[in-house]
């Protein structure tokens, strides 16, 4: 379920590449956009195919291959959300997500930094993250969680905890 993905960004697809630019282009006009405007909501809905239209999410982002982003219902994403998205991200109903989080999926193989190594992160419902934090490839992030401001989860979370810290670890159950 958690494979890795391995692209080789010497050879990369038509596909990949045009995702990419369609991504980083949208994510242009997103940012030069007035917001909570029917243009800004246009572009957000464009970028962003497989988020439910309950949800937000405000600028500025990046988000570098945003057809690989499922965002569910009544989720509030805030400013300066950062997404590398080659692995895939999932974030289900509920979510809060503060301003100047990273979402990383993916990272370059040790040996061959070429090839970006690509694993899924999964936020299950009704997660809080707050802010600047950053969640690594292959994570998924347990059900009423919290991970408090600043960490780094480089490690599955489970259900019902909060988490904090550098590398982040379980400090309270909920």
């Amino acid at each position: 379920m958690n494979e890795e993905i391995r692209i080789d960004l010497r050879n990369p697809s038509a596909e990949f590449q045009a995702e990419l630019k369609r991504s980083a282009q949208l994510c242009f006009k997103i940012n030069n956009t007035m917001p909570m405007t029917a243009e800004y909501e246009e572009l957000v809905r464009e970028l962003l195919p497989n988020m439910d239209e309950c949800s937000s999410i405000s600028a500025p982002l990046q988000i570098n291959l945003a057809d690989r982003v499922k965002i569910g219902k009544r989720v509030a994403i805030m400013y300066n959300f950062l997404c590398m998205a080659a692995g895939g991200i999932t974030i289900d109903d509920d979510v809060m997500i503060a301003a100047n989080v990273s979402l990383i999926s993916n990272n370059h193989d040790v040996n061959e930094r070429q090839i970006i190594t690509c694993k899924p992160i999964h936020i299950k419902r009704n997660v809080w993250i707050g802010a600047n934090a950053t969640i690594l490839p292959g994570v998924t992030i347990g059900e009423n969680s919290i991970i408090a401001a600043g960490a780094v989860v480089s490690k599955d979370v489970p259900d019902n905890v909060v988490v904090a810290g550098v590398p982040a670890k379980v400090i309270k159950s909920l």
